[in-house]
């Protein structure tokens, strides 16, 4: 998945930031990549706000009226540990950054800060995110397509198809990249724990993975001199 599928998506994200035209700046440069963006300049705003929709990501100034980012932070943090949060910290405040880092903030940007940078980093914090939690995923449902990783079932079109262990471990590892691209690096490294270079192992194991998935065989996309994916 690229940069643009991401935007598209549709990610909400809350801005918390009391200087007004640092908020809207990032407001609009947000807005204009994709993302669904709601704003606070204050932190009880914000927490009136939480309860009723969930964001996928947390954009947190330090320096606010009423309570301080890193309260906030950690109050955040004892109700949910996987929420994305990213601090917003003065250019120079050291601690601020460690102590963020250490209660659980998943990375920090300083200030002044460009636009590009902070799209960078956002687009950082949600792909791992999204990486950490398909890889706690048991099931995947493509299409015409449904695998349960641990039961080891594959099923298309509610017919079971057999697949051997390495095209199963293949299916697995594409399915739980979550759309992005499985280099053929990785996919040896992960299935034969080895890498064989240009060897055509790993394309026949994909031709005859294709073949048994018949109709859902198309989902397994060719990205030409680096590897594969999983597409809809």
């Amino acid at each position: 998945m690229n940069d643009t599928d991401e935007a598209k998506k549709m990610d909400k994200i809350y801005i918390v930031e009391d200087d007004d035209n640092i908020r809207k700046l990032v407001c609009y440069a947000l807005k204009k990549e994709g993302y669904s963006v709601k704003d606070f300049s204050r932190p009880s705003e914000f927490r009136k706000a939480l309860p009723t929709e969930q964001p996928d990501l947390i954009l947190l100034d330090i320096m606010l009226p009423e309570e301080d980012g890193l309260s906030i932070l950690k109050s955040l943090r004892k109700t949910n540990e996987m929420l994305p949060i990213i601090m917003l910290t003065a250019k120079d405040s050291e601690y601020d950054k460690v102590t963020g880092l250490d209660m659980g903030a998943d990375d920090y940007i300083s200030k002044p800060f460009g636009m590009t940078e902070l799209i960078s980093r956002i687009k950082a914090v949600l792909r791992r995110t999204r990486q950490m939690n398909s890889q706690d995923k048991e099931e995947f449902n493509i299409g015409c397509l449904s695998v349960n990783i641990k039961k080891h079932t594959v099923f298309v079109d509610g017919s079971e198809v057999t697949l051997s262990f390495k095209e199963f471990s293949i299916l697995s590892i594409l399915l739980s990249a979550n759309g992005n691209v499985v280099s053929r690096e990785e996919l040896f490294a992960k299935v034969w724990q080895d890498y064989y270079g240009e060897s055509r192992t790993l394309d026949v194991h994909i031709r005859n993975l294709r073949a048994k998935l018949g109709e859902a065989g198309q989902y397994i996309q060719t990205v030409k001199n680096v590897g594969y994916k999983i597409g809809g």
